[in-house]
């Protein structure tokens, strides 16, 4: 029988007299999410800091992200899990240590754009939104070779002003930079019962958006933790699992997606066996160009869903 999960909970100095409109929650499994903090650091309550290990098991790492943790000017919580709960019980997890009636979902691989930043977003929940996006962009993720193919495709898809974003309101909310009033949260939370990486967030967005509206703003925050093509190529293989759980759920909403509809051509495309490999080979060779190494990983991706359509 597996043991339940345990939690440690560390406070700084500030934490027990402050009275947050906002906490910012942020999620680590083996990512530094020091300099993000420090980014965050300031002199007034107005927001709180929560920080979740999810079972990282990196000592050293745990004891820096600690220390910082309780120098840190603005209150701010560490909690440590015994081991991993997964991307979306970790994310209940850390809603139910926030004090604040706004919650913001942090990833820890992001840096904010903007230096009011914060300020920006307790703007936002001043005027009670139930849900926010504030976008992302790799405007301070340092360019590398192996990082190419990701950094192409997130900047064609997923680094969008706000306007384009609001066209899909629930297709485009990531918990890379999330906003989410606690009464919104409290009545829909994360299903817990998505595995891995992917589609955790949208499928959440697309519960709330039956209920609330889903406002995007452009208060971005960089995302630094871009990956090479084969974690990349890992990532999706992971994926297709949820993906099938969101089109079990939703199908009426993801069928209006051009991923469940590449996946639904390429469904009735025989031999899947031998050509998907192909796919994946094109898009992981770092000698060819960067648009066909692209255009074969969304392929790769789509064959992959093609068994849940």
């Amino acid at each position: 029988m597996t043991a339940p999960i345990t939690e440690t909970v560390t406070d700084n100095a500030a934490w027990s007299t402050a009275a947050p409109r906002l906490s910012v929650l942020i999620p680590t499994f083996r990512d530094d999410p020091t300099a993000l903090l420090r980014a965050l650091d300031g002199k007034d309550d107005k927001a709180e800091i929560v920080v979740l290990d999810d079972g990282g098991g990196d000592e050293a790492l745990a004891a820096r992200i600690g220390k910082l943790v309780a120098g840190l000017k603005r209150p701010a919580r560490f909690v440590r899990l015994s081991r991993n709960a997964g991307r979306a019980q970790g994310r209940n997890r850390l809603a139910a240590h926030a004090r604040g009636r706004h919650l913001l979902f942090l990833d820890s691989d992001m840096l904010p754009d903007p230096k009011d930043f914060l300020a920006r977003w307790l703007a936002v929940a001043g005027d009670d939104a139930p849900v926010a996006f504030g976008g992302f962009t790799l405007d301070q993720t340092p360019i590398r070779p192996e990082h190419a193919l990701h950094r192409a495709m997130a900047l064609k898809s997923d680094c969008t002003p706000a306007p384009q974003r609001a066209q899909a309101p629930e297709k485009h909310v990531f918990t890379s930079n999330l906003l989410v009033r606690r009464n919104v949260f409290e009545t829909i939370a994360f299903d817990e019962g998505f595995a891995g990486w992917g589609w955790e967030d949208v499928e959440w967005a697309m519960r709330v958006a039956r209920a609330h509206p889903i406002l995007h703003v452009d208060n971005t925050a960089t995302h630094l933790g871009l990956d090479p093509a084969p974690v990349m190529a890992a990532k999706y293989e992971q994926s297709a699992a949820n993906f099938a759980r969101v089109v079990a759920a939703h199908r009426d909403v993801v069928s209006a997606y051009p991923s469940y509809k590449v996946a639904k051509a390429l469904k009735a495309v025989p031999l899947r066996g031998t050509w998907r490999p192909w796919l994946k080979a094109i898009a992981l060779a770092e000698n060819l160009p960067t648009p066909l190494r692209a255009f074969s990983m969304r392929l790769y991706r789509a064959a992959l869903y093609s068994d849940a359509v």
